[in-house]
């Protein structure tokens, strides 16, 4: 089974298709198959971003089911 490509390397793939675009030096053929790289790689960045939003949401939720906002790292109860 392939190992999943972690966010990191998703943006970096992204940020590599971006550079080498820019640039404007390749085939045609060449300059698709990087524009549909860096399409995949921004895909699967916004599927983690939302991953993270959708666990960071469930992890902040009170008993009653309403979000609590706490200050970033301070315990919660704390001030």
């Amino acid at each position: 089974m392939p190992k999943e490509t972690t966010f990191e390397k998703a943006l970096k793939t992204l940020e590599e298709a971006v550079a080498r675009l820019e640039k404007g030096q390749m085939p045609l053929d060449e300059a698709l198959d990087c524009f549909e790289a860096g399409v995949q790689s921004a895909a699967l960045c916004r599927k983690k971003l939302k991953a993270v939003e959708t666990r960071i949401e469930l992890l902040l939720k009170d008993t009653d089911g309403h979000l609590v906002v706490e200050p970033f790292g301070v315990e919660p109860g704390q001030d």
